[in-house]
């Protein structure tokens, strides 16, 4: 049975919404969490500058050594929680491409994961960003595409034109299919 379940996507493309229709469709509790947790939960002064995270105005995002060191803790304690039996749907951006997501392989080693790139026309991941208001501009579209650079998935999905629902109810119904959740009921 899956442990984990990694949504990869830029931002404003959907893994937020999809996260939480995966909760409300799968039988059993399924934990979510994302790199904006862990941004979250840093000191005010790590999301201003160089040694933590970054945002210029253009919306690139630009990490520091203090980052990627609780960066680091704090993927290893996602998988702690898995191996402790905790299912966990990840909400993740991998700006590094593959490095990022070897980052997380490593650390989840032996644990039961399935990896979801969450896809989004730049266009419309723009638009969303622009009606939340709270992403710096330009995130979106320079993200869009360069997350999935060179990255395989077990399944994909594509927000453009797709409802999260729907999305959730496609990785559930593959998730299903493979026997990677019990008994296949989903709500």
């Amino acid at each position: 049975m899956a442990q984990v379940i990694v949504l990869n996507g830029g931002s404003s493309s959907g893994k937020s919404g999809i996260a939480r229709c995966l909760q409300a469709v799968f039988p059993e509790p399924w934990l979510t969490l994302g790199v904006d947790t862990l941004i979250d939960a840093m000191p005010a002064r790590l999301r201003l500058g160089d040694e933590g995270i970054g945002f210029a105005d253009d919306g690139e995002v630009t990490v520091g050594g203090e980052f990627r060191e609780l960066e680091d803790a704090w993927i290893g304690g996602v998988a702690a929680m898995a191996r402790a039996g905790a299912r966990v749907i990840v909400d993740e951006v991998f700006l590094g491409g593959v490095e990022s997501r070897a980052r997380w392989e490593k650390a989840l080693d032996g644990v039961d994961v399935v990896w979801v790139g969450v896809r989004c026309d730049a266009v419309v991941a723009a638009g969303r960003e622009l009606a939340r208001g709270d992403r710096v501009s330009g995130m979106a579209e320079a993200q869009a595409y360069l997350v999935h650079r060179d990255m395989t998935y077990d399944v994909e999905v594509d927000t453009t034109n797709t409802e999260s629902m729907e999305c959730a109810k496609a990785i559930a119904s593959f998730l299903t299919s493979r026997g990677v959740v019990r008994g296949g009921a989903v709500r």
